[in-house]
């Protein structure tokens, strides 16, 4: 019993009071007037300071605290300090570490140092280095002459920095500010530099400034020494917890040579884009409490060219360049039962020199009343009505709407083995016009007018599934029969019915300008018959997908049979696939569309290779193919956890034009990523010479240099690149 009592009482605990208290736990203490003395593995506790030493000295009257011997200091859980020596004073809350060792647990930082110094939450660090790597031997390092770092913000100074892979010194910079944790604040992002032949030195400059937390604005300056320079800036915000948006703007000035030399249509280059997004606008901006769902989606664009677009990023691959620019506005309301839309679209050619005859859709009102039924669910039926003002500045517009209103009748036989189901489709639409066409057609006016019709459909389907020891299979079959009812017309549809339902028509100049507004899709009498089948493993994933389609027409002077539909998706192993749409067209003996799709992902490769082919069997023109055959592929191969590489290519085989390739390799380790990547990209210009689809070939080589935890890698991670000259279309 006395053995034990005294292992207790060796084990001392003195607690000092002063303004906060402080605990000193340790196997041996002695004090002498005001001097505590604390040896054999001391222990400190103040506040949220766990503190560890071989031993310690404590001056109740100054309250310093000096700790001697493999100090550790553990503070909140957030970060620990390592070091020989290090004097606290309780006081004035001063602390003091020689030499200096922090680590920063969430995000794996360490600073080292000759000394540190630290008051309140702010702390001064002189003549040592920083890293995210292993701290024996590590990959990277970023010494400096002083540091500073405050503990509230996780913000890091560091000044006349030098950065060194290994030990060789590859940059070095004056200043390099960093942030320990993920909190948003105002500074400079990572930049990025390029070498072009044409285009000259490049360099761009992220500024990133986030004052308050609803919103932040990020601005790109750059400059292209022979081109020339501009800014493009992105401002984000969220307005309410169901809402935000973002606004994207730039300006970019060719140098006069530059914009000579290459034939350009504008010396400037400017646009925006608009997005905004809200989920709940009726409720939210009207003070109501409606019950049903509302939303408005908003993306808006404007620019005067492609280049636009090419000149926003130093790295192409991530940028898709279209000659046609939409803009849309999308609202609507939706209850159980009905739905109410409005949609605004708007397009931009920008291969055009005006967009004064290009049709929009401003806007496009929409209500629909979802499927209802009647006697047991047997009789069902939905209505749906649409307006579309089409509208441009010069030449013809209309106010077109469009009524729908299906009819369905079903019940199922023989033990619900077969479905049956008779629909009847009552369809109406309305042409209002106005405007005045800059180039009339002879002998033809555009009259208002209305198209009333009804169709009907008998449909039989039914579905087998039978199960297997290790795999279960589903067939489906289903017959469908158009039939034409009667239909009454007037104006602007008597007048064109006959002439824009004969495409044999199109090659007449006046056919495009009088049939533009001619939507009215032909119904025949046919006959769809569609067969489907499943085959699902023992856990109920899917193995094999198969689609027979065919069309059958009994309509006179048309052809018999439509295109046959062939559509597969097997999943040959659990690492192989393949998937084939293709369409056999009887007139021809021909196929009008093969697709072909291989993946395969097994041993670190990830491959994707496609091939698509399309036949219009319409006759070859100086301006037009009426062939298509493009090939597409992705190879990605991982070796292991540090390296992979990866490659593609996309070839159109009729044009005998390379589109796009890319080749390159990643090394990653825990610490840093470095990545070469070679891309070529095919992007259309805009140029006052050539045809409209003038291109070029971009010929890159990006240069990726990541150190985590102070970079974050993404897909535009690339710090370098270099342009090759370009190679005209």
């Amino acid at each position: 019993m006395l053995k034990y009592v005294f292992l207790v009482l060796s084990l001392l605990l003195v607690t000092v009071y002063a303004d906060d208290k402080v605990e000193i736990y340790s196997s041996s203490v002695n004090s002498q007037e005001n001097i505590v003395n604390a040896s054999g593995g001391v222990t400190v506790v103040y506040k949220d300071y766990f503190l560890t030493a071989d031993k310690a000295v404590y001056n109740r009257i100054t309250q310093d605290l000096e700790l001697f011997g493999h100090v550790r200091v553990n503070h909140d859980k957030k970060y620990k300090v390592l070091g020989k020596y290090a004097k606290l004073n309780l006081a004035k809350k001063e602390r003091y570490f020689k030499p200096f060792y922090m680590l920063d647990a969430k995000s794996d930082v360490w600073i080292s140092a000759n000394e540190g110094q630290a008051k309140a939450q702010e702390m001064n660090i002189k003549s040592g280095s920083v890293s995210g790597c292993n701290p024996i031997n590590p990959l990277w390092t970023m010494d400096f002459s002083s540091s500073d770092y405050n503990s509230d913000s996780k913000w890091l100074n560091l000044y006349n920095t030098r950065l060194y892979i290994y030990d060789i010194p590859v940059l070095y910079t004056p200043y390099f500010g960093y942030s320990l944790d993920t909190t948003r604040r105002t500074g400079l992002l990572k930049p990025s530099f390029g070498i072009s032949s044409t285009e000259g030195f490049y360099y761009e400059q992220p500024i990133y400034i986030a004052e308050q937390n609803w919103w932040d604005l990020e601005i790109d300056p750059q400059i292209r020494t022979t081109r020339g320079k501009g800014v493009y800036s992105t401002f984000r915000f969220v307005d309410s917890p169901v809402s935000h948006g973002e606004f994207k703007t730039g300006y970019f000035k060719e140098n006069e040579n530059y914009f000579l030399q290459n034939n350009l249509q504008n010396q400037s280059h400017y646009g925006f884009n608009f997005k905004y997004t809200n989920t709940n606008p009726l409720n939210q901006w009207f003070n109501v409490n409606l019950e049903g769902q509302s939303g408005i989606y908003a993306d808006i664009n404007h620019m005067n060219d492609v280049d636009y677009i090419n000149l926003s990023s130093n790295n192409t691959t991530n940028l898709a360049t279209a000659t046609q620019v939409l803009s849309r506005v999308n609202m609507f309301y939706n209850t159980n039962d009905d739905y109410i839309g409005a949609y605004f679209k708007y397009y931009e050619d920008l291969t055009l020199q005006t967009n004064d005859n290009t049709l929009q859709k401003l806007p496009t009102i929409q209500y629909h009343h979802y499927l209802d039924t009647f006697l047991k669910d047997h009789l069902l039926y939905s209505f749906d009505v649409q307006s579309n003002n089409i509208q441009r500045i010069i030449n013809k517009k209309v106010v077109q709407t469009d009524v729908n209103l299906p009819v369905t009748l079903q019940t199922s036989l023989f033990d619900e083995y077969l479905n049956v189901s008779y629909k009847a489709n009552i369809y109406l639409q309305n042409s209002q016009f106005s405007g005045h066409e800059q180039t009339p057609i002879s002998g033809f006016t555009y009259n208002n007018g209305s198209y009333i019709r009804n169709y009907h459909t008998l449909s039989a389907s039914t579905q087998l599934t039978r199960s297997y020891k290790n795999f279960s299979h589903v067939m489906g079959l289903e017959l469908q029969y158009n039939r034409k009812g009667w239909s009454q017309k007037d104006g602007f549809y008597e007048d064109n019915e006959a002439y824009c339902s004969d495409f044999t028509n199109k090659s007449d100049a006046t056919y495009a300008q009088r049939c533009e507004f001619y939507n009215i899709a032909a119904i025949q009498n046919d006959m769809q018959l569609n067969f489907t089948q499943y085959f699902y493993d023992a856990s109920a994933k899917e193995i094999l997908y198969h689609r027979l389609s065919q069309n059958i027409s009994y309509e006179s002077g048309t052809q018999r049979y439509g295109d046959l539909e062939n559509e597969l998706d097997y999943k040959i192993t659990s690492f192989l696939s393949y998937y084939n749409n293709m369409f056999y067209n009887y007139d021809q003996n021909k196929f009008s569309k093969i697709f072909n799709q291989v993946s395969f992902n097994k041993y670190g490769f990830n491959v994707l290779l496609s091939h698509l082919f399309k036949d219009t069997f319409l006759p070859k023109t100086p301006t037009y193919t009426p062939f298509t055959s493009y090939f597409t592929s992705t190879i990605k191969y991982t070796y292991n956890k540090h390296y992979s590489y990866n490659a593609s290519y996309n070839y159109d085989i009729e044009l005998k034009e390379r589109k796009s390739m890319s080749l390159g390799f990643m090394y990653q380790k825990r610490c840093w990523e470095f990545g070469i990547q070679y891309t070529e990209n095919n992007r259309p210009v805009l140029t006052t010479i050539g045809s409209a689809s003038s291109s070029v070939y971009d010929r890159y080589i990006y240069l990726t240099i990541v150190l985590k935890p102070l970079m974050q890698a993404n897909a535009n991670s690339s710090l370098l690149s270099y342009k090759l000259p370009n190679e005209k279309k």
